[in-house]
């Protein structure tokens, strides 16, 4: 099957990850993948970076579909950042001439809050071609503060135009059960959760924690921004003086990075600022080498850094928010409450110094769970389904003439 794949190749994020990772395992099992993505001063043939999002993925700026891999397509952006698009005037054509000589059995686009998303519908149905989307925006079932608010009103703005997409992915029930209240059809959602590569991610031996000289080693890994609340982590921390063989390792950037370092940076209280970490190697290691693993946001949607780091064996503890308490539910981590984050924090993280094999029971737990439910094998199988149901025999469309299938 042949599908053209609409997501984010910069700046990276979540988006950006689930893009990567779903057109790699698509292409593995012999699928046509075309990636098609918003570039903003970036060559608009798709011949430069490809690799760097998507390694397998061809360099044929003619779009000539040879091998399972049809290359890239750069749509014209005026600005982009880890949370929305804002499309240039010509992105809707560039678009629509690119689905038209691509001709793809299927449209997927993991969206990236774009008035593009709002426009697609139309272009598809022009086209004659069926749209999936996967909607991501984090969310909180409970409007407890200022930032979920917002969240919900995202959710508000786009029911209405999802309602005209063919099928829309979310990553949980209570994400689809929140799109239903809002007035969506239940037969257009399908629950498919993000999934990991449990054979890359994985525990095993890791010399961080020997390289840092430390005996306990605490892991937040995400963005910096306001959403993710690490500030909240950083008091408690500071609060508990743990002893130098205890450290906090803030692994990531954004907006409140260069604020928050400079008033919790010391590294006598503890805490190293890694940044932001390019290779997945090394941020598999990180996992593999930490004790726990902390994820206090307000908002989410679900954490692919949360499940990576269950896959890696990790004792996890993260905010009921999103979809991440429901990960975490009966066992397979420590659920805390959004609105008691500090307090609680100050409360499980000296057990966690103190009674190290209490992390090791977690990290099996949590393992255990992504292996029965968050596998990125589980995942593509699961969306292969979805696409062949939309899928439609040849001549069935009135508008383009639709290339033979290839499984």
């Amino acid at each position: 099957m042949h599908i053209a794949w609409l997501g984010k190749k910069s700046p990276f994020c979540g988006n950006v990850t689930y893009g990567r990772e779903v057109t790699n395992a698509l292409l593995d099992r012999g699928h046509r993948v075309s990636f098609l993505h918003f570039a903003h001063g970036e060559d608009p043939t798709g011949e430069l970076g490809a690799r760097e999002t998507n390694p397998n993925l061809a360099l044929e700026p003619s779009l000539t579909c040879e091998g399972g891999t049809c290359g890239e397509v750069s749509i014209p952006c005026l600005y982009k950042s880890q949370i929305y698009t804002i499309p240039s005037p010509r992105s809707s054509r560039v678009l629509t001439e690119a689905l038209q000589r691509l001709n793809p059995d299927v449209v997927h686009a993991s969206l990236t809050l774009s008035p593009l998303d709002f426009r697609l519908p139309d272009i598809c149905e022009e086209l004659g071609l069926p749209l999936v989307a996967t909607f991501h925006p984090p969310f909180d079932h409970k409007l407890r503060n200022l930032t979920s608010g917002t969240q919900h009103l995202t959710y508000q703005l786009y029911a209405p135009a999802l309602a005209r997409y063919d099928r829309v992915i979310v990553f949980s029930e209570i994400q689809r059960d929140l799109l239903i209240r809002l007035g969506m059809g239940s037969d257009r959602l399908q629950v498919i959760p993000n999934g990991v590569d449990v054979s890359r991610y994985c525990p095993g031996p890791a010399t961080l924690k020997e390289d840092l000289g430390v005996d306990r080693l605490f892991v937040y890994q995400g963005r910096i921004a306001p959403e993710k609340n690490v500030e909240s982590l950083l008091k408690a921390w500071k609060s508990l003086n743990f002893p130098p063989s205890c450290r906090l390792l803030i692994v990531g950037d954004g907006p409140l990075k260069a604020s928050l370092e400079l008033f919790y940076g010391s590294e006598d209280q503890g805490i190293t600022w890694w940044g932001f970490e390019a290779s997945d190697r090394r941020r598999i290691e990180i996992l593999q080498s930490a004790d726990v693993f902390i994820l206090p946001s307000l908002v989410e949607g679900l954490s692919l850094s949360l499940l990576e780091a269950m896959a890696c064996g990790t004792a996890c503890l993260a905010t009921d928010v999103g979809a991440d308490g429901e990960v975490l539910e009966r066992g397979a981590g420590i659920v805390l409450s959004p609105q008691r984050t500090i307090s609680q924090l100050q409360t499980l993280l000296p057990l966690f110094q103190d009674q190290p094999e209490m992390a090791g029971i977690l990290g099996q737990k949590a393992r255990q769970r992504v292996l029965e439910r968050y596998t990125l094998k589980g995942n593509i199988t699961q969306l292969e389904a979805l696409y062949q149901d939309l899928w439609r025999p040849l001549g069935s469309y009135p508008h383009v003439q639709i290339p033979g299938f290839c499984a």
